[in-house]
């Protein structure tokens, strides 16, 4: 795994240049053993429901309020109801969940790289975003059978979610035979899609607002993510407004 300067760093340029950032081997084979192991054991619980959208008046975590520090492991909701076009299974988490140790720490470095991203001096677009709060840890399950999320975009009003930052755990994934490729549509560019295979250990950055419409093509083979969306702080504040006003 990079140093997490290295991966700050790859992370602005990165989404400077192309909107989007993968980071591949984030955190090594065994740790990321052990987030999968983790996200079973919530799957064993029942925990998963179907999937939804995320409403604006969704509580939101403060960044960094996993109550584990990154750091320190180096060596060692209120949802609207069922989305017609989205055939994932979900479930949301903190990181404080006895079950979710390992996923905690996972959370504790994407702050780390998304807050350090947005404070670090010559940081580019993400200069322009104050970031302080996040969602929960929404971890998906596709249970195969040709489910998929159909083109949208995460955040097409202004609902404040900037960043939206994607960690996959499928092992011996072959897009060719198991579908359940993410697409991503950049403005700007043209007769051009970005696809991302969702890969064990592979981490995901781009932009929440309509600069990425994306898609989740049919996957025939079950397939795991978490994923996190970072708000700016002034734009989040007008659209808590406009939710107060209507």
């Amino acid at each position: 795994m990079d140093t997490l300067l290295d991966l700050i760093s790859q992370v602005i340029c990165d989404m400077d240049q192309y909107g989007v950032c993968v980071v591949d081997n984030l955190l090594g084979e065994e740790r990321g053993a052990n987030i999968l192991k983790e996200v079973y054991a919530l799957e064993r619980s029942g925990a998963f429901q179907d999937g939804q959208v995320v409403k604006q008046q969704q509580k939101l975590v403060k960044v960094g309020d996993t109550g584990t520090d990154y750091n320190n492991h180096q060596n060692g909701s209120h949802v609207s109801p069922i989305h017609p076009v989205r055939g994932d299974k979900i479930a949301w988490v903190d990181g404080r969940e006895p079950i979710c140790k390992n996923i905690a720490v996972l959370i504790a470095l994407i702050d780390a790289i998304v807050m350090g991203a947005n404070k670090i001096p010559n940081n580019g677009k993400l200069g322009s975003y104050t970031i302080k709060e996040r969602t929960k840890a929404m971890v998906s399950c596709y249970p195969g059978s040709g489910t998929q999320y159909v083109k949208h975009v995460d955040n097409p009003n202004q609902d404040g979610r900037c960043i939206t930052s994607i960690y996959y755990l499928n092992k011996d994934w072959d897009t060719k035979t198991n579908g359940g490729l993410l697409r991503i549509f950049p403005d700007g560019y043209a007769n051009t899609v970005a696809d991302i295979e969702p890969l064990f250990d592979r981490m995901l950055f781009f932009w929440s607002d309509r600069r990425n419409p994306h898609e989740v093509q049919p996957a025939f083979k079950t397939r795991y993510a978490i994923t996190l969306w970072y708000f700016d702080a002034k734009e989040k504040d007008e659209a808590r407004v406009k939710l107060r006003e209507s």
